[in-house]
């Protein structure tokens, strides 16, 4: 595999040069997650949310780090969200850069509705301006406006919809032929014309 640094390295190495990194200040973090992690982070503990049934759809590392009541994982390809319902309800479900790879995010939205207790929400994390990335597919992009409606059309209250974007040129650049790091960037202002990130909380009424 290769690390933050583009070199190839197998997991011990990767894990140990994370660790330099943080130790020197340098944020490993892919720039197009940054900002949409800090807003979330900074939601959830809003919510309270460390009380959540929580289900992560194709589960990474970022969530599963948060302190919840319970922490379930549906990951592709042994379970479908486009097909398929688990036989209990979550207070909250995440999909963190997923709905760009399914061939059927309408029908997934109106699952991932299903799946949710009332009062539960739906966290949907999704690129725009940025590259072609087939994992195994590579299919759609949402404004923040567009985001609202594919909500909206999957049996969600748009006016329980709240949704937050983020991106500048210089990130749009950044991604053109890698995947970019924050690194030492502290300031990370946002250009609404380019927006590289968007994201969505909608809540089940």
């Amino acid at each position: 595999m290769r690390g933050a640094f583009g070199v190839a390295m197998d997991d011990g190495l990767k894990n140990m040069l994370a660790k330099v990194a943080a130790a020197v200040g340098y944020d490993v973090q892919h720039i197009t997650r940054t900002v949409a992690y800090r807003e979330i982070d900074r939601w959830l503990d809003s919510v309270d949310a460390h009380g959540f049934d929580a289900l992560e759809i194709s589960a990474g590392w970022k969530w599963r780090q948060r302190q919840w009541r319970s922490f379930t994982e549906m990951n592709w390809p042994e379970q479908d969200i486009c097909k398929d319902i688990p036989d209990r309800q979550y207070d909250i479900v995440i999909a963190d850069n997923v709905w760009e790879h399914l061939l059927y995010p309408y029908r997934a939205t109106r699952n991932v509705h299903a799946m949710l207790r009332p009062g539960g929400w739906f966290v949907n994390i999704t690129p725009f301006l940025i590259r072609y990335h087939p994992i195994p597919a590579d299919c759609s992009r949402w404004t923040e406006l567009g985001m609202k409606h594919l909500l909206e059309e999957g049996g969600f209250d748009p006016e329980r919809v709240v949704t937050g974007s983020w991106g500048n040129a210089a990130a749009v650049k950044a991604n053109f032929s890698r995947w970019a790091r924050t690194g030492w960037q502290r300031q990370l202002p946002n250009d609404e014309r380019f927006p590289v990130t968007v994201w969505a909380m909608a809540q089940k009424a």
